[in-house]
């Protein structure tokens, strides 16, 4: 396993990307609402990015993937293809997934939309539990700590609240390249040894199902959905382990504000 540490130049650019990455997700909540379709929404976010950002949609046509970002609504767990036939209704729990690339460095984060501003309390739950897990897996980040114990505590939290952790889907190494080592699972399944140190960048992006954990993906090659076909949830930042604890790259300012996380993690 080949895990790239990144100096304190590559980490400057990273934190560029993933500042534009994090500002399109702030951007298109307003147009998140009923009666819009996915691929309105993938339209405002391409137009931004490549017109007033001057960034590339890092999932277009990667590896034959037809959008600019990901689109994944209710029992879609990642993936989703935004498309002019899937239209928004009240209540519905849509996640988008944006990954930008600025001067050959990619920013990468995903956050989740509640359409109306109420879904069933099922939902909600999985929406704040969900979001906790990615915040718990944060805090456990640290040099000298295995990459396993990342997963360990988002699998405990999550199923301790009654929720399941998808096992196909994983976060991952990201730099000038959009997945590179390591994977970084969201349960305890092991690491192959990986202890962590400063400089390496990754994304933790739990996928955290109200049912069963199974997933199917879909005949376009590229949905995936809960088998059960119960509601799925994620959340993810890009983040790079510093000398105590870790820097959130991708960190937006109402999280901030809220005070769960902050930007520089002192996890000792």
């Amino acid at each position: 396993m080949n895990i790239p540490l990144r100096n304190e130049s590559e980490i400057a650019k990273l934190r560029i990307a993933c500042k534009l990455a994090a500002d399109v997700l702030d951007m298109i909540e307003p147009y998140v609402k009923a009666g819009v379709t996915t691929e309105e929404l993938n339209k405002i976010c391409h137009d931004y990015m490549v017109k007033k950002q001057k960034t590339i949609p890092a999932p277009l046509n990667y590896h034959g993937f037809p959008k600019s970002v990901c689109i994944s609504v209710n029992e879609v767990v990642c993936h989703g293809i935004p498309s002019e036939k899937k239209v928004l209704k009240n209540g519905d729990i849509v996640n988008i997934d944006v990954t930008v690339i600025k001067d050959g460095y990619y920013g990468d984060n995903s956050k989740m939309y509640v359409v109306g501003g109420e879904t069933n309390i099922r939902s909600q739950k999985l929406i704040d539990v969900t979001q906790e897990c990615l915040y718990r897996g944060i805090r456990a980040v640290k040099p000298g700590v295995a990459l396993r114990e990342i997963g360990r505590t988002i699998q405990n939290y999550a199923e301790g609240n009654g929720f399941s952790v998808v096992r196909e889907y994983c976060g991952h190494g990201i730099g000038t390249e959009f997945h590179c080592d390591p994977q970084v699972l969201h349960y305890d399944g092991g690491d192959d040894g990986v202890i962590l140190k400063e400089g390496m960048v990754f994304t933790i992006e739990p996928m955290i199902n109200a049912g069963r954990r199974e997933t199917r993906l879909m005949s376009d090659g590229w949905t995936v959905k809960t088998k059960d076909r119960s509601h799925s949830a994620q959340f993810e930042h890009q983040i790079v382990v510093t000398k105590d604890g870790c820097e959130v790259m991708t960190i937006r300012p109402e999280e901030e504000a809220a005070g769960r996380i902050s930007r520089i993690m002192h996890n000792v």
